[in-house]
């Protein structure tokens, strides 16, 4: 059986002029009541039930009866109660409209949820706040398959570790033997640093990804943890620091740092002088700059070069890698609504900017 067409405009009191107000009346008036995917909760302007429907029950546990008048507090954790973290999420919310946050709640049972909450404030035509709507959304099972990844990553991490800190013990050896300045004794010592940075990074991303989620963070700071990164004890001599503002952003603060690591490994890679890193403020929020004087991208390169596979035809076999790291810098980019621009003059140099939108001042 086909789904019922939605009267038009004109079909409906009002015409055409007020479609939104005629769809308004042939809403039944238990609509939210037929949504079980969310919790749809309603609250007064100090923050007690009012409303409830079917989404709520079935994730909190509580019936209608048995949760209106009771203050909203009552879903979360004694620990978060006395940190002040609801008070704290209605005042942002009735500050800019609306807030988001991810976390744990407790049910009526005491069972823990985790759950992607946003409270948005109900205005009257004069602005002021007559109460707030909350949508909650259980993601118990999705944050439970994350930590299965992680652990089984940490586990990757360390096992992979043993034995590329072996190699690196091989090529000590091998160091004493051959001629220090050895170009295939070099490649292969680089690698092997290369491979420890990965699963340490690997590591690193397991360990903190439990609380990832959207995290408030400084890009000066965030850029400053990539370099630790790509060139361990090689920054004072390899980059030099531009302006580093401490501008606020908010995302997945590992996924950035990746992202600005990624154009320095590139950066490092492609040229043998000095890295220049930037942080500053734009009209579109903040942003990270890499410059490098290395060999350059083709001018007809720079519009495929994000793609992933794609290496550019200034690559050259030896340089290693598979052509992803500009293509995963454009991918985290983009999900944090920002912009990727690259310049390159060849045989001059590179410049990679990294654009996303900074943080609201929000400490939640």
């Amino acid at each position: 059986m086909s789904a019922p067409v939605p009267p038009r405009a004109d079909d409906v009191p009002g015409g055409p002029d007020r479609p939104l107000a005629s769809f308004r009346r042939v809403l039944p008036t238990d609509w939210d009541d037929q949504v079980d995917l969310f919790a749809i909760v309603k609250l007064d302007g100090g923050g007690f039930v009012r409303g409830w429907n079917l989404g709520a029950q079935l994730i909190k546990g509580y019936t209608e009866d048995e949760i209106l008048g009771s203050h909203f507090s009552r879903f979360y954790r004694e620990e978060d109660r006395r940190r002040g973290i609801p008070d704290r999420l209605l005042a942002a919310a009735q500050r800019d409209g609306h807030v988001e946050d991810t976390g744990w709640r407790v049910r009526q049972d005491g069972s823990e949820f985790w759950a992607r909450v946003t409270i948005s404030a109900i205005r009257s035509e004069q602005g002021q706040v007559l109460g707030f709507v909350k949508l909650v959304r259980d993601l118990t099972s999705e944050k439970q398959i994350a930590d299965e990844q992680a652990a089984l990553q940490r586990t990757f991490a360390h096992d992979l570790l043993s034995p590329v800190t072996a190699l690196r013990g091989y090529l000590d050896l091998l160091s004493e033997e051959l001629p220090a300045d050895h170009r295939l004794l070099r490649l292969a010592s680089e690698t092997s640093d290369h491979l420890v940075a990965m699963a340490q990074a690997l590591m690193t991303d397991a360990l903190t990804r439990p609380e990832r989620g959207r995290r408030q963070a400084t890009l000066d700071l965030i850029a400053r943890g990539a370099v630790a990164l790509v060139l361990p004890g090689e920054g004072p001599g390899r980059v030099v620091f531009g302006r580093m503002d401490a501008v606020a952003v908010k995302g997945d603060i590992l996924g950035l740092r990746r992202a600005v690591a990624n154009v320095l490994e590139n950066a490092a890679k492609y040229s043998d002088d000095e890295i220049t890193i930037e942080v500053y403020e734009t009209d579109e929020g903040a942003a990270v700059s890499v410059s490098d004087r290395g060999r350059g991208i083709h001018p007809e390169d720079l519009q495929r070069i994000v793609e992933e596979g794609e290496r550019g035809r200034f690559a050259d076999a030896q340089d290693g890698g598979s052509g992803i790291g500009l293509a995963s810098v454009q991918r985290i980019v983009t999900e944090h609504h920002g912009v990727l621009r690259l310049s390159s003059e060849p045989g001059v140099g590179t410049r990679v900017t990294i654009s996303i939108p900074r943080a609201e001042e929000l400490d939640l």
